[in-house]
């Protein structure tokens, strides 16, 4: 067993931070010394580590807590994920060092910024997070979608993308992304995921919205299936939409 001082050197940890953790139940110490001090046996140094990489994955502490307690988390298929976004964040920092480097060379007049695009990372991050511990939009997802096949799979993505066909109609003829028909265009994307793959609230809609016009896959998509600017006036309209519900 480690006392709280000694777990703090090892980890690279504050004390302070230690006893927040204990103090919201993010991780609670095994025992404790005759004295009443934090005592930590090896399973929750194990757990500390995964607290610390999901830290280091920027991820909030109640969230944290949430897939860590869940009773289906599955800690290899979150290593395996957490490995993936980590290399993600990796390859995203080396092209931030060469596009430094580049402005070094050639000045600041260098207009890229594609290392700064995080779209990538962020979208990942968002089907890693939904899968770690089964949140009840997982596990409805995973109900609704068993037993469909391939044709049906297929289908089902043609009819997502053809509603965002008006969007990209709406983009070109520079409409208003908070105006009526775009709104009720926002709430039938909105009710069409909740019928057919998990109930989609205004919070998981909203960023849902976000990634629609990232300029990551799902804007890349969007375009493809609707026209240019249809990922971004999508993602305005779901903003306006969620914002006003």
């Amino acid at each position: 067993m480690r006392t709280v001082h000694e777990v703090s050197e090892l980890a690279g940890v504050s004390v302070r931070t230690l006893h927040h953790y204990d103090a919201i139940g993010l991780l609670k110490p095994s025992g404790r010394s005759a004295s009443g001090y934090r005592l930590y046996d090896d399973t929750d140094l194990a757990r500390l580590q995964q607290i610390l990489l999901f830290r280091e994955l920027e991820f909030p502490l109640a969230e944290i807590r949430r897939i860590l307690d869940s009773p289906d988390y599955d800690q290899d298929k979150a290593l395996e994920q957490q490995i993936g976004l980590l290399e993600l964040k990796r390859e995203r920092l080396d092209k931030l060092i060469d596009q430094a480097k580049a402005m070094r060379m050639k000045g600041v007049g260098t207009l890229d910024f594609e290392a700064f695009d995080t779209s990538k990372v962020d979208e990942y991050a968002a089907a890693a997070k939904a899968s770690w511990g089964k949140t009840p939009q997982w596990a409805e997802y995973e109900q609704k979608w068993a037993g469909r096949s391939k044709g049906e799979e297929a289908a089902m993505g043609e009819q997502m993308m053809a509603l965002f066909v008006p969007f990209g109609r709406m983009a070109a003829e520079g409409m208003d992304p908070a105006c009526e028909e775009a709104q009720a265009q926002a709430a039938a994307i909105q009710a069409f995921i909740t019928q057919n793959l998990y109930t989609c609230t205004n919070e998981i809609f909203a960023q849902l919205g976000k990634a629609y016009g990232a300029g990551g896959e799902f804007t890349r998509n969007i375009d493809a299936a609707a026209g240019p600017g249809a990922g971004e006036f999508a993602a305005k309209a779901v903003e306006a939409y969620c914002a006003g519900s």
